[in-house]
Order: structure tokens, then sequence, then C-alpha cells
């Protein structure tokens, strides 16, 4: 009953052999381990690199521009939807070509320790896009050649491999730069990125590929756009609540007196830890408890944190505030893995990369200015005020994306039932 059974026009076909669970979820996540290195090193670690050498706080905030193209892959999806390049698969012949692209450029960028400030932010600008460009065909690939039923522990395995990446790109690595220096640093993620390519290179995407999946591809992105719209409206406005109420704890745990060692104990290392062990666990909860229940009370326990972090604020209560965090991280893991897979479900069409990038992209982008402002929201107004608003909206945004995802299951099985 959670929505998740195949729909009449997305069986797999009659007769085709499907590998194994491992064999089929290890590539999707050493590719989503490298992903979550690589952005995590570049957007968290590099810029942690560069202030302790001296470098102004209004140009670290600058380097979070680095991020840009993840939420800018709706402009060019349509692209890797409509050209296929020669001798490999369609998806894979991206992802390889992405993957080879960002490899060149960090070997590029593990020789500028010492270049100015805007060479180095451009050669991670194209880092990130051959990276955002590796994931929309990655996701691609998802959705043509992995059924439903599957699904969810593709996700679970994409929050797992990059959380993995997240806690190697911006902790691990940092934690021993005194060690590896800026080269050593660099030439590890690109090493990484090889290495983790490899079990992609063997994934049988032409015997694996959907028989949904070899309908015309037609349809343009603005045409999609329409059909997808009031979708990528509730995600982004998802998007930005989620981060309104959980993005910004740090900073109000600093200004709560915490010790920023423990700040970052709390909402780098064991916030990675806890995604971690949440997206394992997720992927499994779906399937036994189903989508809806698991969003419900996941939903909740983060809206519990964020009214625990309004009264640490008012209360001025640190360790309150820890709580509230750690509340929130926990509870904020169990909603990654159902948002992502009925993303998945939504990119079910003629052009996968192009909705993939759309419903998550396009919606990443639109929750940006929320993402860029709500540090200064919080210093107009008070952390007390902040969270007040932060809830309310939270639970606005939650409640709609609930609805849209009941209908979306609603429509599925009914479809179930209509097969003779």
């Amino acid at each position: 009953m959670s929505g998740f059974d195949p729909t009449p026009e997305t069986k797999p076909a009659p007769g085709r052999e499907r590998p194994g669970w491992a064999a089929q979820l290890a590539p999707f996540f050493c590719l989503y381990m490298t992903f979550g290195t690589t952005l995590g090193f570049l957007i968290s670690g590099a810029p942690l690199i560069l202030r302790a050498r001296g470098i102004d706080l209004a140009e670290v905030g600058f380097l979070q521009l680095i991020n840009l193209p993840v939420g800018l892959t709706f402009l060019w999806a349509v692209l890797v939807d409509r050209i296929h390049l020669p001798r490999l698969p369609h998806r894979l012949g991206w992802i390889v070509l992405m993957q080879g692209a960002a490899v060149a450029l960090l070997l590029i960028l593990s020789r500028g320790e010492a270049w100015p400030l805007p060479l180095l932010f451009g050669l991670a600008l194209a880092t990130c896009f051959c990276v955002a460009t590796m994931d929309i065909a990655l996701e691609a690939l998802v959705v043509e050649t992995v059924g439903p039923e599957r699904r969810p522990y593709v996700a679970s395995a994409k929050l797992c491999g990059a959380s993995l990446g997240g806690l190697f790109g911006a902790g691990v690595l940092i934690a021993e730069y005194d060690r590896l220096g800026w080269h050593g640093a660099v030439l590890a993620v690109a090493g990484l990125n090889v290495l983790c390519l490899l079990p992609m290179l063997r994934y049988p995407e032409r015997a694996l590929r959907r028989p949904s999946v070899e309908a015309q591809r037609g349809a343009v992105a603005l045409g999609r756009l329409r059909l997808l719209g009031g979708r990528v409206l509730v995600l982004g406005l998802y998007f930005a609540a989620m981060f309104a109420l959980t993005g910004s704890n740090n900073l109000a745990l600093l200004d709560l007196g915490v010790p920023l060692s423990e700040v970052g104990l709390v909402t780098g290392g064991l916030s990675s830890g806890i995604n971690l062990v949440m997206a394992l666990v997720s992927g499994v909860l779906v399937r036994r408890v189903g989508t809806l229940p698991l969003i419900t009370v996941s939903a909740l326990g983060v809206a519990a944190s964020g009214l625990l972090m309004l009264w640490a604020s008012a209360t001025a209560a640190p360790n309150l505030g820890l709580a509230a965090s750690v509340l929130g991280i926990l509870c904020g893991g169990g909603l990654g893995v159902p948002v992502f897979n009925m993303i998945y479900r939504w990119a079910q069409g003629p052009q996968p990369a192009t909705d993939y990038a759309l419903l998550f992209g396009a919606a990443f982008f639109a929750a940006m200015p929320l993402r860029v402002g709500a540090p200064a929201l919080a210093g107009a107004v008070g952390w007390p005020v902040y969270f007040a608003l932060a809830v309310p909206l939270y639970g606005l945004a939650v409640l709609l994306l609930r609805a849209a995802i009941a209908r979306t299951l609603i429509a599925d099985r009914a479809a179930d039932r209509a097969v003779p």
C-alpha cells in the first residue's frame, strides 16, 4: 500500500533478467559518494581552508555560489536527454564524460594552491557544473532502468553515499589537511572520482532499459515545466522551508554560546553520521511502513525541533539548542528517502533527466533566495522571532508536499487496480 508497485506502463519487459541487489545498487552508491565528496570539499571544506588563511568572510560567502550549477541544471538537462554520445550507452556516456571532465579539472585545481581566488572559484564552479550534470544523467538512469519496487533502496543508496562522501570531503580531508596539504587533498578527491566510476562502467544500461522510456523524446523543457510546475513549486517551498528551519541551527547555536568545536561536531560530523544511518533505515521503512506515514512522523519531529530551538533561543539554553538540533537532524534524515523516491516517480517520462532537473534543480534554485537571506533575517528580528516564523512556514510546506504525494499514490493504486 505504499504506492511504489510498478504501474502498468513501467513494468519490466517479460523475461528480462535483472542484476542482484548489490550489483545494481553499488554503482549508484559509488557515484553518489563522489558527488558528496567533491561538493563537500569544494563548498564546505575549501572555504574553511581559505578562511583559515585570512580570506574575508564576505569572500567566503561568495564561494557558496560554487553550488549554483546544482540549481540550474534544468537549463541544459534537455541536451542530456537528446544528445547521445558515441560508443557508450546514452546515460553512461554522459556520466563518463562529465566524471572525466571533473577529474581533469580537479587535477588542474590541485596545482593552484597559490593561485588568485577568482581563478580558483572559476575552476571549482566548472567542476561543480560537471558533477551536477553527471548527477542528472545518473538520476535519469535510475528512472529508466530501476523499477519502482527498488527505487526506495536506490534513494537510500544515494543519501548514504552522499552522506559518507560529505563526511570524507568536508570532514576527513579537512582534519588531515595539515598532513596532506592542498595538493594531496584535491588529488584524493580526484582519485576517489576515478575509482568510484569503475563499477558504473559495467552497468548494463541497455539490458535494463524499461519499455516505457523507449517513447520518442519529443517534449521540450518548457512543455514539461507546465506539467510539472505545481510539483516544482511545492518542492521549492519544501526545500526553502526545510533550510529555514534547520539550515541555520549552527549559527543559532554559536549565538547561544556553544563553542565552535561542539557546533562543528553536531552539525558536521554527527549530522553526516546520523544521515548515513537514517538513509539506511529509511529505505526499508518506505517499503514496510509506507511513504505518507514516514513523512508525517518525520515532519512532526522536525517541527518539534524548531519549537525547541525557539524555546532555547528565547531562554538562552544552549544545551536545549544542541538537543533540538540533534532531533532535527534525526527526523530530517527520515524525509530524504521518501521525498527523493517521489521525485524519481514524478520524473518518469520521455525526458527523465530534464524532468529530474526541473523537479530538483529548479526547486533547489527557487529556494536559494531564502538560503541566502535567512541569516540576515535572523539577525534583523532575532532568533526567537525567526523560528516562530520558520515553524509555520515549514508546516505549510510539508502539508502541500504531502498532499501532492498522496495524489500520486492514489493515482498509482488506481492504475494498478485497472490492470486486468
